[in-house]
């Protein structure tokens, strides 16, 4: 299509009209000329969310320190991720169920996605076992054996309500090599049906499925060929932001959204550092989640457009600028780095609440940005600008000129967007980031 951003039907890539899910209207709003980048809208049971879009990470269906208003007001928020493990202990199931599900429950009116809840159980309690059953755990109430199987997953999501539910997959870290990993992608496939066959909700409530196949691309394209087979409302891409190496990392992201069916959303999880959600945009990826922003909020520190600004850094004490000049968000328009870094050491939670807000408003502003640019067709001018200002001696990262450059149709795009500057070393990258003005 042309760079006026004019709507179109979508279809395959023969200009078939694909067939909409029932919960779901996927529409093509632009695509970018040069990139894979492109903005859609999902018209959801709640929402229609337009991407490219960042989802923060409520885990029983807020954001630790902030409203549903806030959320939606000051950060526009397009749909909300809620954790299955965590909603299914406290309040529950049933519990979310008998009051509405997690949009009356909450009062959040936009759109949400839950997660399987499986991560959660690997990652986070002992003992944990996989089996072809499902995931054998020790409770963390009252320490009775539990059992998290791909039905039992389905059902607590149908019972929460979500717009968007995950498919219970068998999670491995993305450093994993030999047999776990195949053993993991084969017994994801083998779930998805299980997942379908359980999800009574279809009407209303639409499931992703995940590929897996750790870092090696056989395995990723035998899984998500599969998972194709099964026509799902979209698919998500596991198994990343591990401790992988970050040339492996896109060269995954790249080989899945290059394959994955161009009609439907592409969300890539637990991505969440500014620069890495700009070059998954430009490889085509639509959605993310992740806790970083929130988490790092904690932490005293803010994302901002040269990097990380550190508000305890007592070069802050008597700085009055707002946290980043070029930031719209409410705490960017009343509050001083001083104020919030004498807050700091004294009232942690009042600090970190501003922060977060800051943190979730600059990433859901940059997913507008991109989303913006996209639909002008001035989407390599946007990657330009955000790099440069990242990296204003433009030592840019190796692996996002790599990633930037193997996109667009054979058109070099490391020549229209950036100048490669000297590849870095991991823990130069990392220093690079954390600015301090």
């Amino acid at each position: 299509m042309d760079g006026s951003g004019g709507q179109r039907v979508i279809g395959d890539r023969d200009g078939e009209a694909s067939i909409d899910s029932p919960a779901l209207k996927f529409e093509l709003v632009a695509q970018c000329s040069v990139t894979r980048a492109r903005a859609t809208v999902l018209h959801l049971p709640h929402h229609g969310a337009e991407t490219p879009m960042f989802m923060p990470v409520g885990t029983q269906g807020s954001v630790k320190g902030l409203s549903a208003r806030q959320l939606l007001e000051d950060a526009n928020v397009q749909v909300l991720l809620g954790n299955t493990y965590h909603l299914a202990l406290r309040p529950g199931g049933d519990a979310m169920d008998a009051l509405g599900g997690i949009h009356e429950f909450t009062q959040w009116p936009r759109g949400v996605l839950t997660d399987s809840g499986g991560f959660q159980m690997v990652s986070l309690l002992q003992f944990a076992q996989i089996t072809e059953e499902g995931v054998h755990f020790q409770s963390p109430v009252d320490g009775t054996q539990m059992l998290l199987t791909p039905e039992r997953s389905i059902h607590i999501q149908n019972q929460i309500g979500a717009d968007i539910i995950m498919a219970l997959d068998d999670v491995v870290s993305s450093t994993t090599t030999g047999p776990r990993v195949e053993e993991a992608m084969h017994r994801t496939i083998r779930w998805i049906d299980r997942c379908i066959a359980a999800h009574a909700k279809k009407h209303c409530q639409n499931l992703f499925g995940i590929v897996q196949g750790g870092l090696d691309l056989e395995m990723r394209k035998w899984c998500l060929d599969e998972l194709s087979r099964r026509n799902l409302p979209g698919y998500a891409i596991g198994g990343l932001s591990g401790g992988e190496e970050k040339d492996k990392f896109w060269r995954v992201v790249a080989f899945c959204t290059q394959r994955l069916p161009y009609d439907k959303p592409r969300y890539c999880m637990g991505v969440g550092y500014p620069i890495d959600l700009v070059v998954c945009v430009a490889l085509g990826v639509d959605m993310f989640d992740c806790v970083y922003p929130s988490r790092t909020a904690r932490f005293g520190t803010a994302l901002v457009s040269t990097g990380l600004l550190k508000i305890r850094a007592k070069s802050m004490e008597t700085d009055p600028r707002p946290i980043d000049q070029e930031c719209s968000c409410p705490v960017c328009a009343k509050y001083s780095r001083a104020y919030l870094h004498a807050l700091t050491p004294k009232d942690g939670t009042v600090a970190a609440q501003l922060i977060t807000l800051h943190n979730i408003c600059y990433m859901t502003q940059l997913m507008r940005s991109a989303r913006q640019a996209i639909i002008l067709d001035k989407f390599p001018q946007f990657v330009r600008d955000f790099m440069l200002k990242q990296y204003p001696r433009r030592n840019y990262p190796a692996w996002a000129v790599e990633a930037l450059e193997s996109v667009g149709s054979g058109t070099q795009l490391g020549g229209n967007v950036l100048a490669k500057g000297e590849a870095l070393d991991e823990w130069k990258v990392l220093a690079a980031c954390w600015v301090h003005l």
